[in-house]
């Protein structure tokens, strides 16, 4: 959380004393917006969903089922704050940053069904460097809502592309869609891939291939 530095100033004689050096710039606090949040209301409506179903939840076994959906989605839909943590690149390291396998969960905002997978995001520094466990985080940030995978992978590369400034972004992205594997279709084992670069990652040939490389992806 961002703190505030106070310091005090002694004047005495003698030289001026030097200017204190700048303070590293203050974390972003990155918050889910729960407003509007009814539980109450929620599981009512659950409630009423299922009966319109046909389903009886007047029994001892689903009496509270219509509770346990509206927390479960609430959970489903609310990621946990975070603070993006940042450091000077005081080595210029230049090569690839690359988070690999990071789990992912989410809903398809189509059916309310979930999807999980893997992500692999990375990037090329520029003048900070993030803290590792953010890519984790900040792909949960977007991926706690109603999503489609090819919008959830663009929002992750672009969000990191503006609040960190690198020379490049990559994310990958592969899951399985219950939507497709449990109904419809019934399409078992299928996966979707889906990829954003940008920057050098999606100019440069030989940092692109580097990256696409180490997430397993033809190039």
């Amino acid at each position: 959380m961002t703190r505030e530095l106070h310091s005090a100033l002694h004047i005495a004689p003698g030289p001026t004393p030097s200017p204190e050096p700048e303070s590293a710039p203050a974390a972003l606090r990155v918050v889910h917006d729960v407003e509007g949040v009814d539980l109450t209301a929620a599981e009512l409506s659950a409630g009423q969903f299922l009966q319109a179903l046909g389903i009886d939840t007047d029994t001892e076994s689903l009496r509270g089922t219509p509770g346990r959906m509206a927390r479960a989605y609430a959970e489903l839909f609310s990621p946990r704050p975070f603070d993006l943590t940042t450091f000077p690149n005081d080595e210029d390291y230049d090569e690839l940053v690359l988070a690999r396998s990071i789990p992912l969960r989410s809903v398809c905002e189509h059916h309310l069904l979930p999807f999980v997978g893997t992500a692999h995001i990375g990037y090329l520094p520029g003048q900070r460097i993030l803290g590792l466990s953010k890519l984790a985080r900040i792909l949960e940030h977007f991926a706690c809502r109603p999503q489609v995978q090819e919008r959830l992978t663009k929002q992750v590369a672009d969000w990191l592309q503006t609040h960190l400034e690198p020379k490049g972004v990559g994310v990958v992205i592969q899951a399985e869609h219950t939507c497709m594997t449990l109904r419809g279709v019934q399409a078992t084992g299928a996966t979707t891939m889906t990829s954003t670069l940008l920057g050098l990652l999606r100019s440069d040939a030989r940092s692109r291939s580097e990256f696409l490389a180490l997430t397993g992806l033809p190039h």
